[in-house]
């Protein structure tokens, strides 16, 4: 039976970024040095597999600090924690390894200078999200407020509307937040923004593609976890941009074939903690079923790398 025709459309930049790279880096290499167990608070990325694939070579994830020994190293996740979390590592003598991503680490850097200053700080991010919880532990409770929407600014309580400054969650959706900040300055003229977009590189370079591939597909897939702010943030940017299907899958067993009956075109791509592995075996799937012609749809090309901590860069 000959298969029907089907063109895939490719997005570049796609997938791992180099900050979820350099942690996925940072938890094999602490395994080699310190043997298993390593223990990593919370998910070192957020994505099954390649939790699953840390796990299987001696990595133990757990939520809390308290749920670890002390005599065995401990990781931070990628998205970066509250100021407590290392401070109680330290006082345990824990040999502990911060995994968090430089890009996060810096928005941390300009929340503690804006507090300096005398300034409180209101965060765009969402709320219980690893990333604002740990941005928000930088600094005393009180002194940042979140907002998640629009709405949410008109009714933020602020101490004095005078001496404000606001920073933002690096995985949003890029449009989303140009309105929520267009808000906050309409409500207080004063209020201080970051030097340069505290949305990431990654982020942003892979909601421009999918912009590129959407009017062109007749479905779009997101490879990524339910639970990865940036790959739902890429589902949401194509159907704005004018995809009619618009999902986000794990795996290739999570694809709705029902749903893409009849359809001649289907994008993909996947968000910065989805590795290229996953990406091929949803590409293969289609091969099954189709006769897949693939184009390439590339909007930018990436080539940051972060070094791993020294600690891991020397001998034991």
């Amino acid at each position: 039976m000959t298969k029907p025709p089907l063109t895939l459309y490719l997005a570049a930049p796609r997938g791992f970024c180099a900050g979820v790279d350099r942690a996925i880096k940072i938890v094999e290499m602490a395994l080699e040095k310190w043997g298993a167990p390593v223990y990593v608070r919370h998910e070192i990325v957020h994505n099954k597999y390649v939790v699953d694939g840390l796990r299987n070579k001696g990595a133990v994830f757990v939520e809390e600090l308290h749920e670890c020994p002390d005599d065995r190293p401990v990781i931070f996740s990628a998205h970066g924690v509250p100021k407590a979390v290392p401070a109680e590592a330290a006082k345990r003598d824990m040999i502990y390894v911060d995994a968090t991503c430089p890009l996060v680490s810096k928005v941390h850097i300009e929340a503690a200078r804006h507090h300096e200053n005398g300034l409180q700080m209101i965060m765009i991010g969402h709320e219980g999200h690893p990333e604002t919880v740990g941005t928000m532990g930088q600094l005393p409770e009180g002194e940042v407020l979140l907002v998640e929407t629009v709405e949410d600014v008109a009714t933020v309580q602020v101490r004095d509307p005078e001496r404000l400054a606001f920073v933002t969650q690096t995985t949003l959706s890029v449009d989303d937040t140009i309105d929520i900040v267009a808000a906050l300055q309409a409500r207080f003229p004063k209020i201080v923004g970051p030097h340069k977009e505290d949305i990431c590189y990654a982020t942003t370079n892979r909601q421009e593609a999918v912009k590129a591939m959407a009017p062109k597909c007749d479905a779009m897939l997101v490879v990524g976890a339910p639970n990865s702010s940036n790959s739902k943030r890429l589902v949401e940017v194509g159907s704005k941009a004018g995809c009619a299907y618009s999902q986000l899958v794990q795996r290739a067993p999570d694809i709705d074939w029902r749903a893409l009956e009849g359809i001649a075109s289907v994008g993909i791509t996947a968000g910065a903690s989805a590795p290229e592995e996953l990406i091929n075996e949803v590409i293969d799937a289609f091969r099954d079923r189709y006769d897949v012609t693939v184009e390439m749809v590339e909007t930018a090309v990436e080539n940051v790398e972060f070094k791993v901590p020294r600690v891991l860069r020397v001998p034991a």
